[in-house]
């Protein structure tokens, strides 16, 4: 497959139009029965070109894709975890290098040319979340006891790490790769330098303390920044997506139509639309970014908690019963 050229940006009754006339493909895991609970994707993520596309599950299935192959035959499948697949990232300047963390302990560190470990790192607890530095050199797992571990994929042992005092859910880089965002089960996501994790201050707030963003009223589950990093994005167990300006750290707009728990969002290569997914009611509404507005509604089978846009194409990938399904692939439309 030859690697996707970025794209114009559509205007929403173009983007619209775009996404009525698309076809949604499903990819088929021979190894799960329909709608499993056992096999359920739990991560989802596109390699930086957009050529591949890794599943991760929670029978252990670790899968890597070619988006325009529907057939499991084109696909490669990565064994050695021991327990499920809670997170899967392509290492952000390596197109063949992916990341995965098990609920085993376990990080590992595949080419997924040749399906060789690479690297692998032991011992990090109830290990469910990452998140790559931009520049591809390290990258920080988080554990339910909420430790995060800084890594890298050439070292067997984490070069640091830093226990949370709250419950910590997702993180996000900013794109220099110099802060960390951090959502927290007390609704607020927390801004600490990288890497020594230290607060940030803004003194044009209060210059004692340290700087938080305090937009959900329960546990705050997910985050992404826009490809553009003027809005920074966070979803909540309370069913709102709230979109931060990231100049003046004031919520711009919430965005409220959500089924349930918003466990991952999404923006488009050019930051335009936004999507939240939810393990809650099926369905999901794709936003506008801009405006807030509604522009487009993908049915679904069931809830769909995984999310991700191609990241330079308007494909949107998604879990739906088990099965990984992809929005806007069509091989004989280039």
């Amino acid at each position: 497959m030859a690697p996707a050229r970025p794209r114009q940006s559509f205007s929403k009754e173009k983007f619209q139009i775009h996404l009525r006339e698309s076809k949604t493909q499903t990819y088929h895991d021979p190894t799960a029965t329909r709608g499993s609970v056992s096999h359920g994707l739990r991560t989802i993520a596109w390699n930086p070109l957009g050529t591949l596309i890794a599943t991760g599950a929670a029978d252990r299935t670790l899968r890597v894709w070619n988006p325009e192959r529907q057939n499991v035959r084109y696909s490669t499948e990565l064994k050695g975890h021991s327990a499920g697949i809670e997170k899967v990232a392509f290492n952000p300047v390596k197109d063949a290098e992916l990341c995965s963390v098990s609920s085993d302990g376990v990080v590992k560190f595949w080419d997924v040319r040749t399906k060789a470990v690479i690297n692998e790192i032991k011992g990090l607890g109830d290990a469910f979340t990452l998140a790559w530095c931009p520049d591809g050199e390290s990258l920080v797992v988080g554990n339910k006891a909420d430790n995060l571990f800084v890594l890298s994929p050439t070292q067997s042992t984490p070069i640091a790490s830093h226990q949370q005092s709250v419950q910590t859910n997702q993180f996000v880089f900013c794109h220099s790769g110099k802060k960390i965002f951090l959502t927290t089960g007390e609704g607020r996501v927390k801004i600490l330098s990288y890497p020594d994790f230290k607060p940030i201050f803004y003194t044009s707030y209060d210059p004692g303390l340290p700087f938080t963003l305090n937009g959900h009223t329960s546990s705050c589950l997910s985050i992404d920044l826009q490809p553009t990093a003027r809005f920074l994005a966070t979803g909540g167990s309370d069913s709102i997506i709230a979109l931060w300006d990231t100049t003046e750290w004031i919520c711009q707009r919430t965005l409220i139509d959500m089924t349930g728990p918003v466990r991952s969002i999404s923006f488009t290569f050019d930051g335009s639309y936004i999507v939240g997914g939810s393990d809650e009611g099926p369905g999901l509404e794709i936003a506008h970014a801009e405006t807030g507005d509604y522009v487009y509604s993908v049915k679904t089978a069931g809830p769909c908690p995984i999310v991700a846009w191609h990241p330079s194409r308007y494909w949107l990938a998604y879990s739906d019963l088990g099965s990984l399904k992809i929005l806007g692939v069509d091989p004989e439309r280039k």
